[in-house]
């Protein structure tokens, strides 16, 4: 048997050993595979594959969590109460009302008939608990039920002050 000589004249033995000293003192000196692979700590605010808070997650959800982040919440549940009017009031009553707008928490609806805007009012505190459980976020206070508008007696371009037409009635 020939015995494997290094061209440079050393022991192949005592060289593989010097340089495996040598990355032993360089890399660490473990000397089993599982002892060398420690788990790096992690941050309390760091993102880990498998963590807690990494499950997927509905479409729903992600936008819901937008929109109370953003403070988007209110004026969301606002539009709601007005697109969801008919279903709040029934489709009748929705066919003789409608919502105008909400400002300072002040739900006003303007009614086809001051009948409707005087049944309305007094349907006003059971309006309020419906919209008060299906739409908590719009700050509803109370709701404001306005009749049709009065007709103008102020035709043309040449108005005079005073009462007009109806100073002779009764």
């Amino acid at each position: 048997m020939s015995e494997h000589r290094d061209p440079a004249g050393g022991d192949p033995a005592t060289e593989s050993a010097a340089v495996y000293l040598r990355f032993k003192a360089l890399f660490g000196g473990t000397t089993s595979r599982a002892a060398g692979r420690r788990r790096r700590r992690v941050e309390p605010n760091e993102s880990v594959p498998y963590g807690v808070g990494r499950d997927p997650r509905g479409l729903g959800d992600v936008v819901d969590d937008l929109t109370s982040e953003l403070g988007w919440n209110s004026p969301l549940a606002r539009s709601e109460v007005i697109a969801s009017w008919p279903d709040l009031v029934g489709m009748e009553t929705a066919a003789h009302s409608e919502p105008v707008g909400i400002d300072n928490g002040v739900l006003t609806v303007s009614c086809a008939s001051t009948a409707w805007a005087t049944q309305l009012r007094i349907m006003r505190g059971e309006l309020m608990k419906h919209i008060a459980l299906r739409f908590p976020e719009a700050g509803i206070e109370s709701i404001r039920f306005r009749g049709p508008d009065a007709p103008s007696w102020k035709r043309g371009p040449r108005a005079v002050p005073g009462r007009g037409p109806r100073d002779t009635y009764g």
